[in-house]
């Protein structure tokens, strides 16, 4: 490839010396993203790719890279919110058929999967699997992009701004790998492209619609997100929860309406709703392990019209999130007992209503092991971490669910952070996507090497640049 990645000289290998004025101005937030940018940079080598010393991106798929940028920008420049990604999906299904595989549209209302199958001779004894399913979402945030990058948003009010545009094109990266060297693995890779992540629950829709069953039946799943909180040549894998569940609630307090100046004739919904927030404190402090995870925050403080007016009612809206089924439904049970009994001891009445939202992101073991070998062969064992779980909720957590995998986060040194105004995604980490997702489909359904008849080796083997040459 003739391209060289911004912050790398000519040698393939070389220290990133970039530096970046200290914010004379912008408050917490603004000192947070310059020493946030000097921690992910500083000691970091970047080489070809983002490829660290110890890894290894094929040839093969170095050499789709420009062509694979423009396809990231090109989504970028035209996002599409959930349930809406029909330009999106078009792209994609487009492109599967030219690779000749088999397209199936409309999973989800918008959802494609492209399904590719191997043609390498299977070795009885390798502990493999007959298929595994690729995901990849699609759909962007209801955001005004605020950069002023050459692809930047052409809608108002629409950016990808978690970097699902690139996840695309990893995901379609692979699938012209795969399906460009078939003879590397034996079964089925399913790509699941996916709708709707960011609020309508997409892989919950997908999966009503028939997806990881019948003939998409898949024996694990992977999923990749980009993540410019780790230094960009490392990934992240971890088995165990890495990303918790999400759940809204909303809580309406009605008390009796008066003048301000004569309370003692009224049920005051506002002191009824302090008292609550301060109570819903010790749901997680006192409710949940304190050696596990958990938290709850009322969000929203809603009532009155009037200075000199008691209302009638107010609301209260909030979130609460957590790693353990266990602790969600007893965060849940809590947070109603509370609500209902202080608003009983102030002769007020509480009605709770809890949204579920999506469940915890949960790596398998065995799967994860699998994924972090992947993971070596791209960035190299030193590189491959464990970084602490989040907060955050991510719907691939139905997928897992219904089939054991590992949900992985890449490194990236990204302008802005996930969901910020300023957020590009970082096109030096998409061969380190596709190469990852490769070694997977080679490593889980492993053939036998030509012209050999013994097991292959249990590591993931790119192939040569001859290899690659030929096909």
């Amino acid at each position: 490839p003739t391209w060289r990645p911004r912050q790398v000289a000519t040698r393939a290998r070389t220290r990133t010396t970039t530096t970046t004025a200290r914010p004379a101005a912008g408050g917490a937030m603004a000192a947070r993203r310059w020493l946030h940018t000097r921690m992910r940079r500083a000691n970091t080598w970047r080489a070809p790719f983002g490829v660290p010393s110890g890894g290894r991106v094929d040839p093969y798929v170095a050499a789709m890279w420009e062509e694979l940028r423009d396809v990231r920008r090109d989504i970028h420049a035209h996002p599409e919110l959930g349930l809406e990604e029909r330009r999106t999906s078009a792209l994609v299904a487009d492109t599967l058929r030219r690779l000749g595989m088999d397209v199936a549209t409309g999973f989800g209302k918008t959802g494609v999967v492209g399904s590719v199958h191997g043609t390498g001779q299977r070795d009885p004894d390798a502990d493999g699997v007959s298929a595994i399913g690729i995901r990849a979402d699609m759909d962007c945030l209801p955001m005004q992009e605020e950069s002023d990058i050459p692809h930047r948003s052409k809608f108002p009010g629409k950016m990808h701004a978690c970097g699902h545009d690139g996840h695309t094109t990893i995901a379609l990266g692979a699938a012209h790998f795969l399906a460009t060297h078939r003879d590397l693995f034996a079964g089925t890779v399913h790509f699941l492209f996916q709708p709707a992540e960011e609020n309508h629950g997409g892989a919950e829709m997908m999966i009503n619609d028939g997806v990881l069953s019948s003939k998409f039946i898949c024996d694990e799943v992977y999923g990749i997100h980009n993540w410019p909180y780790l230094p960009p040549g490392t990934i992240s894998v971890r088995e165990g929860p890495i990303m918790a569940s999400n759940d809204e609630f909303d809580i309406s307090i009605r008390g009796n309406g008066g003048h301000a100046a004569m309370p003692h004739l009224a049920v005051d919904p506002v002191v009824v709703a302090c008292q609550v927030v301060s109570a819903l404190q010790s749901v997680v402090s006192r409710g949940v392990d304190p050696i596990k995870s958990g938290v709850l925050s009322v969000t929203q403080i809603n009532g009155g019209s009037a200075y000199n007016v008691i209302p009638e009612t107010v609301t209260l809206k909030g979130t609460f999130r957590t790693f353990r089924d266990e602790d969600r439904d007893r965060i849940a049970t809590r947070l109603e007992n509370i609500a209902s009994s202080v608003a009983e001891a102030h002769g007020a009445t509480a009605v709770v209503q809890i949204t579920a939202g999506y469940p915890a992101t949960v790596n398998a073991e065995k799967q994860t092991a699998f994924a972090r070998q992947a993971a070596s062969a791209v960035v190299g064992a030193k590189n491959v971490v464990s970084a602490d779980p989040t907060m955050g909720s991510e719907d691939f957590s139905y997928m897992l669910q219904r089939a054991p995998g590992c949900y992985a986060w890449i490194g990236a040194d990204s302008p802005g952070m996930l969901h910020e105004d300023t957020f590009d995604f970082d096109d030096e980490i998409i061969p380190i996507g596709v190469q990852y997702f490769v070694n997977l489909a080679k490593l889980r359904l492993p053939a036998l090497p030509a012209g050999q008849s013994g097991s292959p080796s249990p590591s993931p083997k790119a192939p040569s640049s001859a290899e690659s040459s030929s096909a």
